[in-house]
């Protein structure tokens, strides 16, 4: 009878390894899910033997660097850049057409292979030849999808290995599909509402740089003939053009440090933190960021159960692809909550970063046991109140950002227009007096 080596999850997320005999990997699968344990792969013992040493075998012999790990376990360690160049939207649209043909019966092999051929994007065509390739070789289709994390990260795998054990691999590549639809709406929302304050602030940025270079250099030669006394403002507002104009070079390299030591502050864990805190709280954009990270969080989570992966595991996932640490703290707090046989609910009241309504629906869905609809219900309702907050942050950013082009271009004209009329004020008060005296 064939041997199985299998590696499993158990209740808790514990990984265990084994070896078990069976007459088929069906059996096998069903062997281990009575051991109360979650399989995660199952693979015939002699086949993964007579695979490893096909992968070793013809390789030239070379000493191996200290630490480093046995049987050519860096071959994943390929050209530089694969993986690059694939495009999030490119990628939706390979998942939507590779779900259309598995549901319509077409083999995996067969679809990956048709979906190579029509694919336009060098990058992607090659690594679905990969895929394609290690699939022929005995490898899972999730097993190939992971030896290209740069591509498909945790989310897309475990969510297919899900499929392949549960055998409803195309319904879980439908919802791949409708969750990456769904991110690259919201994304481009986002985007779309941001670009009028940056279009004025780069409007407003070069009409500074053409006054202070060009304009206010010719009041400081009509002043300095008048030879008038200027007042503070003026005087700032000359000296910071000439020190545009006399030190672009310098200016620029001024500007370049500031971004510089905000990116790396940014990157340390205190400096995360903080943006990621000032992020969710600043107006008029934290509405809209604190909106579109639950409904990341909720619908992450809500499609990695409905899929059949173990909630510690898919809270895991969920974690490293929050994009916040704030809420990646807040999923670690569930994680460690549950892990321990708690709820859900109190830890994510605790974050204080999930309004009373994600709540109570979250504590409904456990308690009917209906906990990955629910979260999928609260995605879906803050998809539109995000297009909502989206809309309301639109309207409020244009009227701020007139106000900020206004202020600085208005700042610069009084500074130069102050000497003037202190001089028509003094010449007033001139021609007053020697009129009283005649």
């Amino acid at each position: 009878m064939p041997r199985y080596n299998y590696v499993a999850l158990d209740a808790r997320g514990s990984e265990s390894k084994g070896t078990i005999e069976a007459g088929s990997q069906n059996e096998a699968i069903g062997r281990v899910k009575e051991m109360q344990l979650f399989p995660t792969k199952i693979v015939e013992a002699d086949k993964e033997e007579k695979s490893a040493a096909k992968k070793t075998k013809g390789k030239p012999t070379a000493k191996p660097k200290a630490g480093g790990k046995k049987g050519g376990m860096n071959l994943n360690i390929k050209i530089p850049g694969l993986g690059g160049g694939v495009k999030p939207k490119v990628l939706t649209t390979f998942t939507r057409q590779l779900a259309t043909l598995v549901d319509a019966g077409l083999p995996l092999l067969r679809g990956l292979r048709v979906l190579e051929k029509q694919e336009r994007n060098a990058n992607l065509k090659r690594i679905l030849a990969e895929l394609a390739t290690a699939i022929e070789g005995g490898s899972t289709f999730s097993e190939a999808l992971a030896q290209h994390p740069k591509v498909f990260n945790r989310l897309f795998v475990n969510m297919v290995k899900a499929g392949e054990l549960g055998g409803v691999l195309e319904v879980v590549l439908k919802r791949l599909a409708e969750f990456s639809e769904k991110a690259q709406k919201i994304k481009g929302k986002v985007k779309a509402a941001l670009f009028y304050p940056v279009a004025v602030l780069i409007v407003a940025v070069g009409i500074m740089i053409l006054l202070m270079c060009f304009v206010v250099p010719k009041f400081k030669d009509v002043f300095s003939g008048m030879g008038i006394t200027m007042p503070g403002f003026t005087l700032f507002v000359l000296w910071l053009s000439d020190t545009i104009k006399n030190n672009i070079l310098g200016t620029m390299g001024a500007v370049a440090v500031v971004v510089v030591i905000f990116l790396l502050f940014i990157k340390t864990k205190f400096g995360r933190h903080v943006w990621d805190k000032v992020k969710l709280v600043m107006p008029p954009t934290g509405g809209v960021v604190t909106k579109v990270s639950i409904s990341r969080f909720t619908r992450t989570l809500g499609t990695l159960v409905s899929s059949g992966v173990p909630i510690l595991q898919a809270l895991t996932i969920v974690k490293e692809t929050a994009g916040n640490v704030i809420i990646a703290n807040a999923v670690n707090s569930i994680h460690e909550s549950v892990k321990e046989g708690e709820t859900i609910t109190a830890p994510l009241e605790a974050s204080r970063v999930f309004p009373p309504m994600v709540v109570s629906m979250v504590d409904v869905g456990e308690q009917t046991g209906a906990l990955p609809e629910m979260l999928l219900k609260i995605a879906d309702n803050y998809d539109e109140e995000v297009d909502n907050a989206v809309e309301a942050m639109t309207s409020l950013l244009e009227p701020i950002m007139i106000v900020f082009l206004a202020v600085i271009v208005g700042s610069i004209v009084i500074a130069m227009f102050l000497p003037l009329i202190a001089m028509i004020t003094n010449l007033s008060g001139e021609g007053g007096s020697k009129g009283g005296k005649d």
